[in-house]
């Protein structure tokens, strides 16, 4: 595999950074939980992705983590790690590369459960609701000309790298970091065993998706859903955006995917983890990827981008209602698999389950 030279920069480092370690032994993982961001996880007073699983797995023991600074906890007796990579590709690209390449671990057999918050486009879901994505595309490597500048005729100023116009053919090789597709037996798995599920929801939940009368699907409850996400650093707003997050994710997948859910990380933890799986240190067949819609990804008719990214024109308690339950919803649809994995091990540490 070519890993480019931000891939060979951090195994350089990494590989031969000093790890601290109480003994020789490394711990056998079953399952990493992958959280991005959160203030005092530990405490029933954190705000954030990791605090839920923390105080319901829970994940009992603090572990240094030098390399990276970021949070690493352990159930030792469950055989369950858990992680924050810290918000953005780049902060997500270190982390997981520092730690499958930790010594303390056992990695070779963990399956891995990315699970945190997002947008997502309301022709596909509604705010609160839970996507199993099979498909995740980076949203960051490309040309870039403001739009105000971009010649007549075309839809958007990003242009894929070493191609002259938005969308040319042929789709350069995907093989930099753009493109990930997840086991597709494990998503539909996951999905299925979850797809049922009552999800959280609230008043100011209801109001928001009363807004979305264009759009019937977001104004639905939440829901589980399969839909297939966009990670780029840059957190965008707005009916022109959503647009681009559409056709960007066709473009580069040949018309497999569907945008459903925007983030910040999860191509930049899968490049990592796709390099460590090249030296056998993980497995990417065993890697599971959930978004939650904090947000719509697009403004609600009658308001603008700016407006809508802001929360204005909103009453008290509108804008982020889904902020909360979207957190709560990932750690119950994911701790449900968690649960499923840990209580079948003798048979899913050697077997990935799929679906019927």
């Amino acid at each position: 595999m070519r890993f480019g030279a931000i891939g060979l920069v951090l195994l350089a480092v990494f590989s031969t950074a000093p790890v601290i370690s109480d003994d020789h032994t490394k711990i056998p993982i079953k399952v990493v939980i992958v959280a991005m961001f959160d203030t005092g996880a530990a405490t029933a007073s954190g705000v954030g992705e990791f605090n839920r699983w923390v105080r319901g797995m829970p994940l009992d023991e603090e572990l240094a983590f030098p390399l990276t600074g970021q949070e690493l906890r352990i159930n030792r007796e469950q055989g369950v790690l858990g992680v924050v990579t810290g918000i953005g590709t780049i902060k997500a690209t270190s982390t997981i590369m520092a730690l499958g390449l930790d010594e303390r671990f056992d990695l070779s057999k963990a399956y891995w459960m990315i699970a945190g918050i997002s947008g997502i486009d309301p022709e596909d879901g509604s705010i609160g609701s839970a996507a199993w994505a099979e498909w995740v595309v980076d949203g960051d490597l490309a040309h870039h000309i403001d739009a105000r500048e971009m010649p007549e005729g075309w839809k958007t100023g990003y242009v894929p790298l070493r191609r002259e116009a938005p969308y040319e053919a042929p789709m350069p090789p995907a093989a930099q970091g753009y493109v990930f597709q997840l086991n597709p037996g494990l998503t539909e798995w996951a999905y299925q065993l979850t797809k049922d599920m009552e999800l959280p929801d609230n008043e100011g939940m209801a109001q928001m998706r009363a807004k979305y009368t264009e759009h019937p699907v977001a104004q639905r409850p939440p829901f589980v859903l399969k839909g297939d996400q966009l990670a780029a650093m840059t957190y965008w707003h707005g009916d022109l955006m959503n647009n681009w997050a559409n056709d960007w994710m066709a473009y580069w997948t040949g018309g497999k995917a569907n945008f459903v859910t925007s983030a910040m990380e999860d191509s930049g933890s899968l490049y990592s983890l796709k390099m460590l799986d090249s030296v056998g240190k993980v497995d990417i067949d065993r890697v599971m990827v959930l978004r939650t819609a904090s947000n719509y990804a697009m403004q609600y008719p009658g308001v603008t981008a700016e407006e809508s990214l802001n929360g204005k024109n909103l009453p008290e308690g509108v804008a982020d209602a889904g902020f909360q339950p979207s957190l709560e919803a990932a750690y119950m649809v994911g701790r449900k698999v968690v649960d499923a994995l840990l209580a079948d091990w003798g048979t899913v540490a050697d077997q990935i389950p799929t679906a019927p």
